[in-house]
C-alpha cells in the first residue's frame, strides 16, 4: 500500500466508447495531480497445499512440519453465507444490484474449468472466496482473461487469474448499457502493461467495467468531488431492513462495497449493529438508515487501525 499520483480525466458523464482503433482512451484535458492511497485488494493467495497433493510432495519437508495436521478442506462457497444483497443509486437511478431473490443460481459460481464453457469475448467474470477481496477480470477469448493485478494489467489464462477461486459471470450486475463485444476486447487488450502511475483504476472490479461500459466515472478522479454525494450504496439487513450509505463518487462506493464483500456478511452486519445503528422501520419512520460516506471511512478506519 502506498501513495500514488494519478490523473484526472475529463469531467462528464457521457459513456466514452473507444473509437480509436488501436482502443487508446485518449483524454486531452488538463491532469490534477492527486494523492491517493492504493488498497492492495488483488493480492495473491496464500500458496496452501491442495487436496489432490499426495505425500510425495511432502518428502522434502523439515519433521516439524510433516507432524503438523494438514488444514481441513473449505467448505462449498455459498454466496448466500458470506456475500451482503446490496444495491447502488445515482441519484434515483439504479445502477447495480446484486440479489439473491432472483433465484437460488441467480449468482452461483462454478470452477474455472466450467467458467470456460459459460464464457463469450466480451464478459465480465469475478472470481470469489471467503474473506477475499473479489477480483474481476474481461474474458477475452482462447481461454484467456485481462485483468488488473497489483498495480499492472496483464494478460492470463482464465484458469491461472483464478488462483483456485470459483468464478461467475457477471455482465447483468452494473445496468449501465454495454459497448459491443469487440469493443470491450478491445478495451482491454490495449492496456494490457499497464502499470503503476500509468493506471487509471484502483481495483480489478473498476478496471473490467470500464472495458465494459466505457464511461469514466470507473477511473480514478473521473468525477468531480463538489460537496455532494449522489451515489447511494443500500445493503439490504434483512426482507424489511437496510442501511444506506453515500458517496461522492462511484470509485468511492465500489471500494467500499468491496470492503464488504472481503470481510464477509456476518461482519458487515455486526459493524453496523455496533457502529451506524440502522433504524428499524417498524420501531422508527420506515425510511431505511442513512449514513454519509464520511461516516464509512470512520468506520473503515476504526477497522484497519
Amino acid at each position: 500500500m502506498g501513495n500514488q499520483v494519478e490523473k484526472l480525466t475529463h469531467l462528464s458523464y457521457k459513456e466514452v466508447p473507444t473509437a480509436d482503433p488501436t482502443g487508446l482512451d485518449r483524454d486531452d484535458g488538463p491532469r490534477i495531480g492527486v494523492s491517493y492511497i492504493f488498497s492492495n485488494d488483488d493480492e495473491e493467495m496464500e500458496q496452501q497445499q491442495g487436496p489432490g497433493q499426495d505425500a510425495g510432495d511432502l518428502q522434502d519437508l523439515p519433521e516439524e512440519q510433516l507432524q503438523t495436521p494438514l488444514p481441513a478442506p473449505q467448505q462449498p462457497y455459498d454466496p448466500r453465507l458470506y456475500e451482503v444483497e446490496c444495491s447502488v443509486y445515482y441519484r434515483d437511478e439504479c445502477i447495480y444490484q446484486k440479489s439473491f431473490s432472483s433465484g437460488s443460481a441467480a449468482l452461483s459460481t462454478y470452477t474455472p474449468e466450467n467458467l470456460l464453457n459459460k464464457c463469450k469475448p466480451g464478459d465480465l467474470v469475478e472470481f470469489v472466496s471467503q474473506a477475499q477481496y473479489p477480483h474481476w477480470a474481461v474474458y477475452v477469448g482462447d481461454f484467456q482473461v485481462v485483468h488488473l493485478h497489483r498495480l499492472e494489467v496483464i494478460n492470463s489464462f482464465l484458469t491461472d487469474a483464478s488462483q483456485g477461486r470459483r468464478g461467475r459471470v457477471v455482465n447483468e450486475l452494473y445496468r449501465y448499457k454495454p459497448l459491443s463485444p469487440s469493443t470491450v476486447v478491445r478495451n482491454a487488450l490495449a492496456q494490457v502493461g499497464a502499470k503503476e502511475r500509468e493506471l487509471s483504476w484502483r481495483n480489478s472490479e473498476s478496471f473490467a467495467a470500464w472495458c465494459r461500459y466505457g464511461k469514466r466515472e470507473f477511473k480514478i478522479g473521473g468525477e468531480l468531488r463538489i460537496g455532494k454525494q449522489p451515489y447511494r450504496l443500500q445493503i439490504q439487513l434483512s426482507a424489511q431492513r437496510s442501511h444506506t450509505l453515500e458517496f461522492q463518487s462511484l470509485e468511492d462506493l465500489i471500494m467500499e462495497k468491496r470492503r464488504n464483500d472481503q470481510i464477509g456478511r456476518a461482519a458487515v452486519l455486526q459493524e453496523l449493529a455496533t457502529h451506524l445503528h440502522p433504524v428499524d422501520p417498524e420501531e422508527g419512520d420506515g425510511e431505511p438508515a442513512r449514513t454519509t460516506s464520511e461516516n464509512a471511512t470512520d468506520v473503515r478506519g476504526h477497522l484497519e487501525n
